[in-house]
């Protein structure tokens, strides 16, 4: 099994910036894919940005030149700095993960932190 807890969501005002962070725990062999979706209400969980081992990463075309992400593989952690925060970026924040565990790769997900910018 792998745990992924998030930190770092929060109140923001409009412009301002937030950073999260997530760590994955547990029986981990690899994790190839680490990223971040989010959800508002009443919309559909959407993909915000990823990143592979190799640090390729991935950008919704919502939160490009605002979101950055990065990870540190020898801490098997994530993060996501947003800047220039809109209150359109109101959601909860999930962490996932692509991992493989005793042989089988797997998706994993965090329990999701609210991230509230108002205007």
């Amino acid at each position: 099994q792998v745990q992924l807890v998030e930190s770092g969501g929060g109140l923001v005002e409009a412009g301002g910036s937030l950073r999260l962070s997530c760590a994955a725990s547990g029986d981990i062999f690899r994790i190839s894919v680490m990223g971040w979706y989010r959800q508002a209400p009443g919309k559909e969980r959407e993909l915000v940005s990823s990143i592979t081992s190799g640090g390729i990463a991935h950008y919704a075309d919502s939160v490009k030149g605002r979101f950055t992400i990065s990870r540190d593989n020898g801490k098997n952690m994530v993060y996501l700095q947003m800047n220039s925060l809109k209150p359109e970026d109101t959601a909860v924040y999930f962490c996932y993960t692509l991992a493989t565990t005793r042989g089988y790769e797997y998706d994993y997900w965090g329990q999701g932190t609210q991230v509230t910018v108002s205007s």
